[in-house]
């Protein structure tokens, strides 16, 4: 039987087709562990389940990929504020968060990993971005600049048009120069841990920053 599913970037319905020809292939974005879910949190997670089984039952192949953001301003923030590392903080809500995905039966990804296993991988990309001029700095924050892609926002469709571009605002507590852009790496407030920042190619003098 042909799964067919909606194509945002075509806006069309179309067949599901891997694009070797027989392994579907799936990232989702799991879940930022700053606190217990709730059954609202797990709908993804449900209605991919549903397809990974069907899928499976139609005898082909399937790898996901999940991620867990384990690092972000909450956390940060709520990790300092009870005095426990990140690593002790997140690890009691990702426990959570698999053993509700146990309750509600769900298939385990083919990989599950934490973001801040891979910060270094972030760092060599957020380099490459800047060394083709999509990213600037504030204040030791980098941020991808929305002007520098075109191509932005075709999957989603959305319309930038009334966002305020060229003027500078204060979004999430950082500055940066366009409202449409967004942050790449945060520079750390006293008292956060950090890890070591992307290099910059104008060879400006860096801080440590938390991604």
């Amino acid at each position: 039987m042909t799964i067919r599913l909606f194509n945002t970037l075509s806006n069309s319905v179309e067949d599901l087709e891997p694009s070797d020809g027989e392994t579907l292939r799936i990232y989702v974005c799991g879940p930022t562990v700053y606190d217990y879910g709730h059954i609202g949190n797990f709908r993804t997670f449900l209605q991919l389940d549903v397809l990974r089984r069907f899928w499976k039952q139609q005898g082909h192949k399937i790898k996901q990929v999940m991620n867990i953001t384990d690092v972000d301003d909450k956390i940060i923030r709520n990790a300092v504020a009870q005095h426990q590392s990140l690593q002790e903080y997140t690890a009691i809500y990702t426990q959570a968060f698999l053993d509700d995905c146990k309750t509600l039966r769900l298939e385990a990804p083919e990989r599950l990993t934490p973001a801040t296993k891979h910060i270094d991988d972030m760092v060599v990309a957020i380099e490459r971005l800047a060394a083709t001029n999509h990213t600037y700095n504030t204040d030791g924050s980098v941020y991808f600049r929305i002007a520098s892609f075109p191509g932005y926002g075709k999957l989603s469709h959305n319309d930038f048009s009334g966002n305020l571009a060229g003027a500078r605002v204060d979004v999430d507590e950082y500055e940066k120069a366009d409202a449409r852009d967004f942050a790449l790496w945060k520079a750390p407030k006293e008292g956060e841990m950090a890890w070591r920042p992307p290099s910059d190619p104008a060879g400006r003098a860096g801080t440590s920053n938390a991604p």
